[in-house]
């Protein structure tokens, strides 16, 4: 049996948005938060892993992606709109606070959720994606704007989505290239493929970008308070992405940071190394120490 046979497939209707996503275990809530260009099945490694640790784990298909509805505005997708799905998702399973696991996008929604709902957030974990006044920083410098060329592509109009919906799998394949060998497979990529060439999504998933470079980035680090929350930095050093001294965060915005570098690890971390990062999570989520 596999995983999608496995776990319970829910939607929530959030009023302005329905988002699907899966459950699996029973404990205290924890939201896995994926990125682009992925959906709930990012987590299928950690999914099995937290609900045996005793966890009830939601894994989340954000706004715009897999079965959740794609508002047809580049102006639904401000980071803001987007943490409050979360905020108001945690609500809606009928819980107080939760623990939020991001990766890529979803990392950058967990961070936002953290600072704007903080009495939501219970443990933060982010793989992968730096806090966003840090990514502010580094989109200042040459070597990380070369690195983030493809966001600001991204900004044209209706270009992007025609030629990644034209390289269908093939654009997937070049997205993971530096992913460890077998670290997806080609059902993954497949069902990769499928979820990001239904109707609406691919627009949707470009314009999460569009929506983060179109506007001053000082009104959001402008809204950033400290980060109280114990929070975990998982970060696989062999991002293409992102520059590995984004990892750590600013000391008086996360003051209760750890940061865990995995040296051989791409920016897809928890598919190149799933059994450490499973255990690195489920430590931080349990209280320990994860180093």
């Amino acid at each position: 049996m596999s995983l999608l046979d496995e776990v319970t497939h829910r939607t929530v209707d959030l009023g302005e948005v329905r988002l699907h996503y899966v459950e699996e275990g029973h404990g205290p809530l924890v939201v896995l938060l994926h990125g682009f260009p992925e959906f709930w099945y990012s987590w299928r490694h950690q999914i099995p892993a937290l609900a045996h640790a005793g966890f009830r784990v939601v894994a989340v298909d954000q706004r715009g992606y897999g079965g959740s509805d794609k508002p047809r505005r580049w102006q639904d997708y401000r980071i803001e709109t987007l943490a409050g799905d979360i905020a108001a998702l945690i609500a809606a399973l009928g819980e107080e606070r939760a623990h939020v696991v991001g990766h890529d996008w979803g990392a950058a929604v967990a961070w936002m959720t953290a600072t704007l709902h903080p009495e939501r957030v219970d443990r933060l974990a982010a793989l992968n994606v730096p806090h966003p006044a840090r990514m502010f920083e580094g989109l200042r410098t040459p070597q990380q704007l070369a690195k983030s060329w493809y966001m600001f592509f991204f900004q044209l109009p209706w270009l992007p989505e025609t030629l990644f919906t034209r390289g269908g799998r093939r654009a997937l394949q070049g997205a993971y290239r530096d992913a460890r060998p077998g670290a997806f497979t080609d059902e993954d990529l497949d069902r990769y493929a499928d979820a990001l060439l239904a109707p609406g999504a691919m627009k949707a998933a470009i314009d999460w970008y569009r929506a983060a470079l179109r506007r001053d980035p000082r009104r959001t680090t402008g809204q950033m308070g400290p980060i109280e929350a114990e929070t975990l930095v998982i970060w696989g050093e062999r991002d293409r992405f992102l520059g590995a001294e984004l990892a750590e965060p600013p000391a008086k915005l996360v003051p209760h940071a750890r940061v865990v570098r995995l040296p051989d690890a791409s920016h897809w971390v928890q598919h190149d190394a799933p059994e450490e990062v499973n255990r690195l999570l489920v430590e931080h989520l349990r209280g320990g120490a994860a180093a």
